[in-house]
């Protein structure tokens, strides 16, 4: 199993539908960022995903790594918020690792340095496939209800159209 890079929204939203276990059964380790452990447990403390990357990093599969590359950092940071820029910055110095990133300007931003990168309808799509879900459709409805995800319509429809659901 591979490690990966997160930032705050896909373990946020994976957390607030009961589904952040998906990770660590794809992904033998899951490495955030200060800024991402700051956004999501310190400062998001009574949110999704706070006591669930708490938990993580005492079992051993969140580890919390920061960053070296200060130029780039700043660069980044000048574009992205302190997390997105960070877990990009780490993605960068880690080729092999995937990225999680959900907002399209981070996404953008990625694709400049050609990392590979997935979302949080990336690990759904994922876990549908390989059978630890299912019903994609009942899970990205979740992710709009309880999550608070917003999922435009046509990404709606490819993603079940890739797993062969219905769409609408």
């Amino acid at each position: 199993m591979d490690e990966a890079i997160s930032n705050s929204s896909t373990i946020i939203h994976l957390s607030a539908i009961g589904r952040l276990t998906l990770l660590r059964e794809f992904y033998s380790k899951i490495i955030i960022p200060p800024a991402v452990w700051k956004e999501v447990v310190e400062e998001g403390l009574n949110r999704s995903g706070a006591k669930e990357i708490q938990r993580g990093r005492k079992e051993g599969w969140i580890e919390i790594k920061k960053p070296k590359n200060k130029p780039l950092l700043r660069l980044l940071s000048s574009q992205l918020d302190k997390g997105e820029a960070e877990a990009i910055t780490l993605a960068i110095e880690q080729r092999e690792k995937i990225i999680f990133l959900d907002e399209s300007d981070a996404r953008k931003a990625a694709e400049i340095y050609g990392l590979k990168k997935t979302g949080v309808i990336g690990v759904l799509i994922r876990a549908k496939l390989q059978g630890k879900i299912s019903s994609l459709r009942h899970e990205l409805d979740k992710l709009q209800s309880e999550g608070n995800f917003w999922i435009d319509k046509e990404l709606y429809n490819k993603a079940l159209e890739s797993v062969d659901e219905n769409y609408e």
